[in-house]
């Protein structure tokens, strides 16, 4: 439910620019928001599993998503809307990261797999079908349907969860450093403030460096407060196992090169091919599909043969369909898209949970809640790098183009947008080897 509405108001933007009366760079912020609310508090999440029963901190979250959603319901301006986004950012960064602490705990190293590609549906499937479920029910309703929907699932959780949750985290006598608090919040805030700014502003604009310059300043202050603490908030002593470090790096890749093109493909298909937001979605569906059925396979196979052999072949598939899609024009097939798209999802399944869960069994079992917190918060960075990066090159490589028609310059930028992604994914395939 909470990493649904991650990519759910992406293809209901222009129907609330409107009914709102709001520009683009004011209704981003719907998305943006979200991202934030996301990136602030998932560095704590180690410190709230470990200090909460997963019970309490479950129904909190779910509870706080639920009000979230009933507030975006009943939002008639932009600021009430944006409050909303902004609470189910803050459930949406507590869930995922208690999910994959709990399933690591409760499964034995040799079914871990398999339980985490079941995360993988999470993490991966449902953004993915975020636009098709949202782009079906703004062709046919008005866009507060995407706030409506949830409301009994959510409560549905809520009532299940009350009667069949079991506690397996918390309990533990942690206390709050208010210093990292501040430090990671401002730090955190500001680097993914300044990073979504880069896809609306030039780098050298204020609007962009001067968040990053704060951001960097303050998670400096964070790293050094945790390294200097006798209990930290998050435990940097993770990275001293290189098959964490590694897998994360690469999963940070992976991530990154996921995101940005779920930015590009829909512009391709909308702005260039001319489909409706609907047709879009049903064409990436095919490459969710494929995901969301692999992730528990691939788990399956992690279970019996371990994430190398699994990170060389799903790299080399990924590297190869991302540079397929640097070959656009404004008349390729809707068929080639479809294909090359799956295909890089398919490789996208065989990394993302099998490297998570690798780089997890390597830590001791006290440090699964801080593995999974720095994981999550690194893949939220790479996400939001990613982007403002991918889009930079892709307005660059527009102007510069040397062609005429206005559709061509486009496409041209987005070729070298898929280029400079496979090249991304290429340095991830020699970190794995």
């Amino acid at each position: 439910m909470t990493f649904l509405n991650s990519t759910f108001m992406n293809v209901a933007l222009p129907d609330i620019m409107k009914d709102l009366n709001i520009s683009v760079s004011t209704a981003q912020w719907l998305s943006t928001g979200y991202m934030l609310a996301l990136g602030i508090v998932i560095p704590f999440t180690a410190f709230l599993v470990n200090r909460f029963k997963t019970k309490t901190l479950f129904l909190t979250s779910m509870s706080l998503f639920t009000i979230g959603t009933i507030i975006g319901a009943m939002a008639t301006n932009f600021p009430t809307l944006l409050v909303a986004r902004f609470i189910q950012g803050l459930s949406g960064g507590v869930t995922v990261p208690l999910m994959q602490t709990v399933f690591m705990l409760i499964f034995p190293i040799k079914s871990r797999g398999f339980a985490m590609g079941i995360v993988g549906i999470v993490l991966a499937f449902a953004p993915a079908v975020g636009p098709t479920l949202s782009g079906w029910i703004i062709n046919s309703y008005p866009w507060k349907y995407l706030f409506y929907i949830p409301i009994p699932f959510a409560i549905l959780d809520i009532i299940l969860a009350f009667f069949l949750l079991k506690n397996v985290t918390g309990g533990k006598k942690v206390s709050m450093d208010f210093l990292s608090l501040i430090a990671s919040t401002i730090g955190f805030g500001a680097l993914l403030y300044g990073f979504s700014n880069a896809g609306n502003y030039e780098w050298s604009d204020t609007h962009v460096y001067l968040p990053l310059l704060i951001g960097a300043l303050f998670i400096i202050l964070f790293i050094w407060r945790q390294l200097t603490m006798k209990d930290p908030i998050l435990n940097l002593s993770i990275f001293k196992s290189k098959t964490f470090v590694f897998s994360t790096i690469i999963v940070m890749i992976t991530y990154a090169g996921l995101i940005s093109s779920e930015l590009i493909l829909p512009m391709y298909l909308e702005n260039i091919k001319g489909y409706s937001a609907f047709d879009t979605g049903l064409a990436l569906m095919p490459g969710a599909i494929v995901m969301g059925i692999m992730n528990p396979i691939t788990g399956k196979i992690f279970d019996k043969y371990g994430a190398r052999y699994l990170a060389l072949i799903g790299l080399i598939i990924l590297t190869l369909g991302t540079f397929g899609l640097s070959f656009l024009t404004p008349d390729t097939t809707r068929t080639y898209v479809v294909v090359v798209y799956a295909l890089r999802m398919f490789g996208i399944s065989m990394l993302t949970m099998p490297l998570t869960t690798s780089g997890l069994n390597s830590l001791h079992r006290s440090l699964y809640a801080h593995g999974n917190a720095a994981n999550s918060t690194l893949r939220q960075v790479a996400g939001s790098i990613g982007t403002s990066i991918i889009i930079t090159i892709m307005s660059k490589g527009s102007l510069n183009s040397t062609a005429t028609n206005p559709l061509e310059a486009q496409v041209s930028g987005m070729n070298l947008a898929f280029a400079s992604i496979g090249a991304l994914t290429f340095v991830g395939l020699i970190i794995a080897f």
